[in-house]
């Protein structure tokens, strides 16, 4: 939860990042198409290759098989 003075800063953030003054590339140009799609291109095969890493990761995996036939003590249901 947010403190009430967490609060304040955030909503005099805007108002103090446009009283300051531009940088030197105040001027600059937009992205160029090849380059912005490039850039989205990349983004998307870095997200593929995220949920394919927490999948492969999150799967159940396969434990070592139960021996039926053998009984130990303080396992109800076995014997």
């Amino acid at each position: 939860m947010a403190l009430p003075g967490h609060i304040l800063l955030l909503l005099l953030l805007p108002v103090a990042t446009a009283q300051t003054n531009p940088g030197p590339c105040s001027g600059c140009g937009p992205l160029s198409l090849p380059l912005l799609a490039g850039l989205v291109a990349a983004d998307a095969v870095m997200s593929l290759l995220m949920v394919g890493l927490v999948f492969a990761c999150a799967r159940p995996r396969r434990g070592p098989t139960q021996e039926d036939g053998k009984i130990y003590i303080n396992m109800p249901g076995r014997g």
